[in-house]
């Protein structure tokens, strides 16, 4: 999941009707891997490990197989161009031709992803100058991080003048500019994390609790360039961001990923970071503002931007590699309708190691994502072990970079294998909590889509109910990879598992989602363990299966409901 939490979500009787026999009944959640054949190696050398013997059937032992290995210490946490990365894209080509899959980019399951990996080291700690002579110094790490995506050895700024803007939004459709009336080029800006209303709740503002794409860190960083400064802060806080500071600070603190630079395109900022909420009350409070009266004041229309007194140096050294990645890509033809094409989406990738950390560095993340790319894999057998082909075509797409921005994705709608306006829906699979069989499905952007309609009759088959997410303030809609693919047009569905427990309730798991973002969220502990209770990763299989079942067998044209965001781009694909 993007640098963010993003903690994922057959009935008989519906399969039937679709012409389908549904995949046999689960066994028990028990997560004892079945026995394994030798290890093999693929025709790059790469000594793989033991396949798992799986079978058609969706099963917790199956998916417990696929996470122990993908997660496991010698894929050396998956990180984009590192040590892991070729043995993850071998070991999934393998499987997904184990499993019956074609190549799904001609005659390889690769697409080549080109990247820029960037390594930046800080150039001693941040230094900020006030205006009355007096100076302050922000530590690395500990107060601040800081980075850049320029391709070039060094990159700095020096005595660049700061400006607080807010919320750093530009958005004329909602009246909303932060901007307005300031020019901060070349300049350093100040934003908070998440959008205006959060705070106070209030429906009329942006989406009220519910995030928008204004309110994540990527745009902050996108606008503050468009508006020419040369640098950003954005301050963290626990609530905003959904996560606490420790994931800021393991996240960003190893290498960087981009596509490679476009010529004439805009340059990336120079320096792009983020500050502790301790550390920016400390500076306005050297400037003597009220800070909380000033976030207060962000949250409400004519917001105006307000100088500070005060001035930064900062820059770091990089180290720049351009390199390819891939996505990996595998292919089950329609039988009747070739041409049209549903994609399962999991991103492989993760954060790497820390050799840095004095004991276990390795990120291993089991959760996010071994769960999806293990979700994925059960499917992909399922379908093509099944005697009844899909009439559509069905393409599995592992992804690459999506740490890193949802760049695995991102390359792929620039660069489709089959054109979009054939792509009749997307269906992402992302972090799947391990929390047991639920009463509910969350739906990640509830309200988006006419996919929705289709879940909830499958659900209901289950004795299940859709449900929006718990927390939208959180934007985990703009967190993963489907998102590429929604703001493309392409209708993208996004469930997770749910959190009303058949047995220990709701309370039981929120709590599980809040101790996973707690303990092991982008932090090694994220490892598999075999007493984990799979038996809802089996039910949100299950589902998902009669899902992509009615829409592959299906002839409809599943569209965004009207009003939403993307249903313009939709009818002008297809019109």
């Amino acid at each position: 999941m993007h640098r963010t939490l993003l903690p994922l979500a057959l009935a008989a009787v519906l399969l039937a009707a679709c012409g389908e026999a549904p995949p046999p009944t689960a066994a028990p959640s028990a997560v004892t891997a079945p026995a394994t054949p030798a290890p093999a190696a693929d025709e790059s050398g790469v000594k793989l490990p033991a396949a798992p013997a799986t079978d058609a059937e969706i099963r917790a032992e199956d998916l417990a197989a696929q996470i122990q290995i993908i997660a496991s210490d010698e894929f050396a946490g998956r990180q984009p161009g590192g040590p892991g990365e070729r043995k993850t894209v071998a070991y999934l080509s393998s499987e997904f031709a184990r499993l019956g899959l074609k190549p799904g980019n001609g005659d390889s399951y690769l697409q080549q992803v080109p990247m820029v990996e960037i390594v930046s080291e800080a150039i001693g700690p941040v230094a900020i100058n006030y205006d009355d002579g007096s100076s302050d110094s922000l530590k690395i790490g500990d107060e601040v991080t800081i980075q850049t995506l320029r391709e070039d050895p060094e990159s700095t700024v020096t005595d660049s003048e700061l400006v607080f803007v807010g919320f750093g939004v530009n958005a004329p459709e909602l009246n909303w500019n932060d901007y307005a009336g300031i020019d901060v080029t070349g300049k350093t800006v100040v934003v908070l994390v998440n959008d205006p209303g959060f705070e106070t709740g209030d429906d009329s503002l942006f989406r009220g609790k519910a995030m928008t794409y204004y309110g994540r860190w990527t745009y902050k960083y996108e606008e503050a360039m468009r508006q020419g400064a040369a640098a950003a802060l954005i301050i963290h806080d626990d609530a905003g961001a959904a996560y606490g500071w420790e994931v800021v600070r393991n996240s960003f603190a190893g290498a960087e990923f981009d596509l490679p630079q476009v010529a004439d395109a805009p340059q990336p900022l120079a320096i792009r970071g983020w500050l502790t909420g301790a550390a920016a009350q400390r500076i306005f409070a050297r400037l003597g503002h009220d800070y909380p009266a000033l976030r207060k004041a962000s949250n409400q229309p004519g917001f105006k931007a307000v100088p500070l007194a005060a001035k930064v140096s900062m820059g770091v050294t990089s180290r720049v590699r351009h390199a390819q990645s891939a996505n990996v890509v595998g292919l089950l033809p329609g039988s009747e309708r070739p041409d049209e094409v549903l994609i399962f989406t999991a991103h492989w990738d993760h954060l790497g190691r820390n050799f840095q950390m004095p004991d276990d560095g390795i990120f291993n993340g089991a959760i996010d994502n071994a769960t999806g790319v293990a979700a994925m894999l059960e499917l992909a057998e399922a379908f093509a072990k099944s005697p009844t082909p899909p009439k559509r075509t069905l393409l599995f797409l592992s992804v690459t970079l999506e740490e890193s921005g949802l760049l695995g994705s991102k390359y792929y709608v620039q660069n489709p294998v089959m054109p979009l306006k054939n792509t009749v829906a997307t269906l992402n699979m992302d972090a799947i909590q391990v929390i047991g069989k639920t009463r509910d499905v969350v739906v990640i952007g509830y309200g988006n889509s006419e996919l929705e309609d289709i879940l909830k009759r499958h659900a209901e088959a289950q004795g299940r109910i859709i449900v929006p997410e718990p927390t939208p303030e959180n934007g985990f809609y703009y967190r993963s990879d489907h998102f590429n693919f929604a703001m493309a047009g392409v209708p993208s569905l996004y469930p997770k598992n749910g959190i009303d427990h058949v047995e220990k309730g709701e309370a039981y798991g929120r709590q599980v989602a809040a101790d996973y973002v707690a303990t092991a969220y982008h932090k090694p502990a994220d490892e598999f363990d075999p007493n984990w209770d799979l038996s809802g990763n089996v039910q949100d299989t299950e589902l998902l299966y009669a899902v992509a079942r009615e829409i592959a067998d299906g002839d409809e044209w599943p569209n965004w409901y009207e009003g939403t965001e993307f249903r313009a781009a939709r009818d002008a694909m297809r019109p």
